[in-house]
């Protein structure tokens, strides 16, 4: 396998919250059009995805109108793109609007995420696969193989500290993981809840597992090291429902009180169960400050398909884009790009996919872009909220089957 087309060593000297919008899309468009050759030549299967939208034979910097197109997944199939002349007429002039240079990662094809599931995607030789990772999924249902080499393990992990970095400084800090060490039994192998304890992990000084491989709380594990580290800051991690499930509800029913007020909560994953219970964003926060004090809470969103690449929620309540990847929002209708404020389907952007083909996905999210370079906690780039899912999209999330993880 040749070397990376990207100098990523460079890229991750940067504050991942730095560069304005003319500067990160400079950096963006000229790695992201990298990528696509890179994939492109080492990835059948996504070559012959560009054959079929008509762009696998060009340069994918001489043609740019031609960017302009998508792969559709309809009754679990691959569909061809089905735009109407009109309709891809519409995607070039929103396009326009966008940004002045169609020259751009705006308009580079992508891959519905779905495609995952069915798909083997990978750019390198199977020798070079040092872990793999896969989605959740209910019952019966298909899960993503995202496969890691050396090079995309490390970008992950460089990216995540970086953005992590922005949050809770640069020092390790004893940690309590909202969840079981069972999850981390096979290391080669990992669902997405398990590479996630495991990448915010790094974070740790010491750690312990709040959790008994049967998700009970260890109430007295937890005090124990609560005491051991008074007077210091100890980090929260673990993914949404469990953090609800099994920590606050059990505390809830023990009518126990941690004293935890001094911590940080960092937590991720789908909100589906908790929305079906009425637990909204506000109530999960005050709720949880109410049995253990804390008050930093901060959640993130990412998915296993680009893991790394998180949008981690500020003090003022948004996600936010940092350097190394970005959102577009675009309508349902024609895939045209939405303009600020509009609801759409998110497309995710990252340089950090180097051994698969996952750099430019659309996602089964739907969400907002708030704004861009103005948030009043000081980061640059968009930031945004998620609103929902697609309809009739099918429920993932990293917390929301763990019952058989």
């Amino acid at each position: 396998m040749e070397n990376s087309v990207i100098d990523y060593e460079s890229i991750f000297k940067l504050d991942p919250y730095s560069l304005c919008k003319e500067e990160k899309e400079s950096l963006l468009t000229q790695n992201i059009r990298e990528l696509c050759k890179f994939h492109s030549k080492h990835c059948n299967e996504y070559k012959r995805i560009l054959d079929a939208l008509g762009v696998g034979d060009i340069s994918l910097d001489s043609n740019p109108n031609k960017w302009v197109r998508g792969v559709g997944v309809q009754n679990d199939k691959v569909l061809e793109s089905t735009n109407s002349k009109a309709q891809e007429a519409n995607s070039l002039e929103s396009a326009k609007k966008t940004t002045q240079n169609l020259d751009s990662y705006y308009n580079a094809p992508f891959l519905p995420v779905r495609l995952f599931k069915y798909y083997t995607l990978k750019s390198i030789e199977k020798s070079e696969i040092i872990k793999t990772m896969t989605s959740s999924g209910t019952s019966g249902q298909s899960v993503s193989q995202i496969f890691l080499d050396k090079q995309t393990s490390l970008n992950q992990t460089k990216a995540l500290s970086k953005i992590m970095q922005s949050f809770i400084g640069n020092n390790r800090m004893p940690m309590i993981i909202i969840d079981s060490s069972h999850l981390l039994q096979n290391r080669a192998m990992f669902s997405a809840r398990g590479a996630g304890v495991l990448g915010f992990s790094m974070f740790a000084r010491e750690k312990i597992y709040a959790l008994d491989k049967d998700m009970n709380l260890n109430v007295a594990l937890i005090r124990d090291f609560i005491e051991k580290h008074k007077g210091k800051k100890i980090l929260l991690f673990g993914f949404t429902f469990i953090v609800w499930q099994h920590f606050y509800n059990e505390l809830k029913r023990l009518n126990l009180f941690l004293d935890l007020k001094d911590s940080i909560l960092i937590h991720g994953g789908g909100w589906k169960k908790l929305i079906s219970q009425a637990v909204s964003k506000k109530r999960f926060k005050s709720e949880l400050e109410s049995v253990c004090g804390v008050r930093k809470i901060h959640n993130y969103y990412g998915m296993v398909e680009q893991t790394g690449s998180i949008y981690m929620e500020c003090e003022c309540g948004v996600l936010h884009t940092p350097i190394f990847a970005d959102i577009i929002v675009r309508r349902a209708r024609d895939f045209s790009i939405a303009d600020m404020g509009e609801e759409g389907i998110l497309e995710l952007v990252s340089l950090l996919p180097h051994s698969y083909p996952g750099h430019i996905i659309l996602s089964e999210d739907v969400g907002v872009i708030l704004g861009e370079d103005d948030c009043p906690c000081g980061r640059k780039g968009k930031y945004f909220s998620i609103n929902g899912r697609i309809q009739n999209a099918e429920i993932r999330g990293c917390s929301d089957t763990y019952e058989q993880k």
